[in-house]
């Protein structure tokens, strides 16, 4: 693997460092700053709709202007935002502060491209591995994230929360800093036998719509367990820290098995891999039914982090093989903005569903859709794998 791809992984890690120190801090901060209590996750909300609305300027920018200086523009963005977020606290505005988390989701639009960018940058025959070798960086944000959220706390008297958004300053410097040593050709070479399709025409192939649907279910479902667990956690009077604790290890579920999951998509297939991590997250569903004890907390969002990465690894495998290269910045631009307006409305109701709905009701609504994707993904699977005629042409 080469030097950029480790790089990328490093600035993927400390994206998602800052993605999960997010995460610790966000909706406790909503908790001391909203003026009623349905507004407590907004500032989170705002975080993914700033994501939502970067996701096709971010790929459509950078191919313009290439990636190296997109991600540069997404880190200054993302500082900026941090910024934001310091001066809300210290003024103690509520509003000022979601303009700070809707600029980062911005930032963290542009830092999602990072894989794409990694598949770039290595051998064809190793795309797997370099999607799963960038995700792998995670590893690291299961240790920066969570204990930059406790030890930050006493970093300042009487306001626990500035120090985190100091360091989430620190963490963007480092990325932009790191970026320097990215080796990356800007230029495209576009295939001169074949020419560019319509978008419609790639969005209707069966492997695009089941890799957006895949990704869509599995970010989503993640998103909204992992952002309404805090605050399940505190209704059930556990410590902040007991809370940052299960989401270090969520992460860690995330992001660790990235070091095999490209060897177990080449060696059982990506629908496999696909519907397993489907399969985990059915399993911390139920198991967030059954009880809200600190294990059952810690085990739930372990399978939940597990199954999101062997769905969302396979599904980014799978729309890379559903474009040409000329056909490459509206296809990822599509793709991500599907994900995360997904993601985005997820986070809307996450704090809406659990202070009115409660925990087990939030998580037993989850279900059908998980269900309903498993039989989607093994429908398209057999439809994908049957010979026709028609493959030709669609390809």
């Amino acid at each position: 693997m080469n030097a950029s791809v480790i790089i990328l992984s490093l600035c993927q890690a400390l994206l998602v460092s800052g993605n999960v120190l997010l995460v610790s801090v966000n909706a406790l901060v909503g908790t001391q700053l909203s003026p009623s209590p349905e507004l407590i996750t907004l500032p989170v909300a705002l975080q993914f709709v700033g994501l939502m609305c970067a996701t096709i300027p971010a790929s459509l920018i950078m191919a313009k202007i290439g990636r190296k200086k997109g991600f540069y523009l997404g880190n200054l963005v993302g500082i900026l935002g941090a910024a934001f977020c310091l001066h809300a606290l210290a003024i103690e505005q509520f509003w000022f502060f979601c303009l700070g988390t809707s600029l980062l989701g911005v930032g963290i639009g542009f830092g999602n491209l990072y894989r794409f960018a990694a598949i770039e940058v290595c051998h064809p025959d190793y795309k797997n591995r370099a999607i799963s070798m960038t995700l792998a960086g995670g590893i690291i944000a299961a240790v920066i994230g969570p204990n930059l959220a406790i030890y930050s706390r006493s970093w300042l008297d009487g306001s626990p929360f500035i120090g985190a958004f100091v360091g989430l300053l620190c963490l963007y410097i480092i990325s932009l800093l790191l970026i320097t040593g990215i080796k990356i050709s800007d230029a495209e070479t576009h295939d001169d036998q074949q020419g560019e399709r319509s978008l419609i025409t790639i969005l209707m192939q069966p492997e695009f719509f089941i890799a957006v649907i895949a990704a869509m279910v599995a970010y989503a479902v993640m998103a909204l367990v992992m952002t309404a667990t805090p605050l399940a956690m505190d209704h059930q009077g556990f410590h902040f820290d007991d809370s940052a604790i299960v989401i270090q290890w969520h992460v860690i579920g995330m992001f660790a098995p990235s070091f095999f999951t490209g060897r177990l998509i080449e060696r059982f297939g990506i629908y496999r891999i696909l519907v397993t991590g489907a399969l985990l997250n059915l399993a911390c569903l139920l198991i967030n039914i059954s009880g809200q004890s600190y294990s059952h907390f810690m085990l739930a969002l372990i399978l939940l982090g597990v199954g999101w990465n062997f769905m969302f690894i396979s599904a980014t495998q799978l729309v890379t093989e559903s474009y040409r290269t000329a056909e490459k910045a509206k296809s990822q631009a599509m793709n991500e903005f599907f994900v995360f307006s997904a993601v985005t409305l997820s986070a809307l109701a996450s704090g809406w569903m659990e202070t009115t709905l409660g925990w087990q009701l939030l998580n037993l609504s989850m279900l059908p859709l998980i269900v309903g994707t498993i039989l989607v993904m093994l429908y398209f699977a057999r439809v994908i794998n049957q010979p026709s005629p028609a493959t030709d042409v669609v390809s």
